[in-house]
């Protein structure tokens, strides 16, 4: 089980995948301090309430919580749903994804192929290796990650690239700067906001990762959900990615799940930009491919928190046809 630390405000547990039988220990997790507090103020607010005579209007106002959306205008989008051609090159992509973990020596392990396995000791050279790995490429993953977010505020409608909920959650990125490798979060990353400025690494996850693509990915991913902070500074892009993804997919992406995929998003984007500044001689489909390999699982299943790990890889490409089209026709 993973023990929820109640004294801090926000805690990220991000679990990669729901697996078998795991799947509710393995959500994120988001603890909040103010429990307490916030029954203390409802009853204070009830006391009032009922000495007034307005209890029904009390309690009408305490449970709507509305969401401020003032500055922000994000775009809505024309098409609504794939046409057939795009979804039947998501669902190339996707194999073409699955096919190169196969023959690539630096794959990355299945996140189900990760469960199975038995834990692994902090100093064990492979979890030595990845973290080091990991440590050495933080600063290229939170530049990537701070021009990711930057191009999707433009995408998704943001009207100002400078908006202050934005330049905070690069604030966020900008600040962190340790890697701990920990055996007991074995195939899991995690960031703890209570100290945002260290991402947590499972020592199976690290050794699973051996490449420097999937390894920035997985940074970015965690560094978005830094970036996002206790004061959900980019819950407005969360909002349109899910919803631009629930249309083009047709599969419910709302809440969690599209904080998820946004982080996924943002984790194949800096990818691909890592990929382009550095050029090497492996084929372009095979190092693009080691962001999403570990999505390659036998058993697909999702829970209320993620999508599954196969429907991320389609959610993905769906969201970014320039990812699609350079895994299927190689440029």
């Amino acid at each position: 089980m993973v023990a929820v630390d109640r004294t801090i405000p926000k805690m990220i547990q991000s679990c990669r995948r729901p697996v078998q039988r795991r799947a509710k220990q393995c959500r994120t997790i988001r603890s909040r301090s103010w429990v307490g507090a916030a029954i203390t103020l409802v009853t204070f607010v009830l006391l009032i309430a009922v000495g007034n005579g307005s209890f029904g209007a009390a309690v009408g106002q305490k449970l709507r919580k509305p969401r401020a959306q003032n500055n922000v205008s994000l775009t809505s989008h024309s098409r609504d749903s794939l046409s057939p051609e795009a979804r039947e090159l998501v669902e190339l992509a996707s194999g073409v994804v699955c096919k190169e973990r196969i023959k690539d020596p630096k794959a990355s392990v299945p996140i189900d192929d990760m469960q199975a396995r038995p834990s692994l000791p902090v100093r064990s050279p492979e979890a030595v290796a990845g973290a080091q790995r990991a440590q050495r490429l933080l600063p290229t993953a939170k530049s990537l990650v701070v021009v990711s977010l930057r191009q999707l505020a433009r995408d998704y409608g943001f009207r100002s690239p400078k908006d202050h909920r934005l330049q905070r959650a690069i604030a966020h990125v900008e600040a962190v700067r340790n890697i701990r490798p920990d055996m007991d979060s074995r195939d899991n990353a995690s960031v703890f906001l209570r100290n945002p400025h260290t991402i947590v690494f499972g020592t199976i996850f690290l050794a699973g990762l051996p490449s420097d693509e999937g390894i920035i990915s997985v940074l970015a991913h965690e560094l978005v959900h830094i970036a996002d902070g206790a004061d959900d500074s980019l819950s407005l892009l969360f909002r349109a990615v899910g919803n631009r993804a629930s249309k083009l997919t047709g599969m419910q992406t709302h809440d969690q799940r599209a904080e998820e995929l946004t982080c996924d998003l943002v984790g194949t984007l800096a990818a691909r930009s890592y990929v382009s500044s550095s050029p090497s001689y492996e084929p372009l489909p095979r190092r693009i491919s080691r962001s999403l390999e570990h999505n390659c699982v036998s058993q697909d299943e999702g829970d209320d928190d993620h999508l599954s790990p196969r429907n991320t890889i389609r959610a993905l490409l769906a969201l970014d046809p320039v990812l699609a089209r350079q895994l299927v026709y190689g440029r």
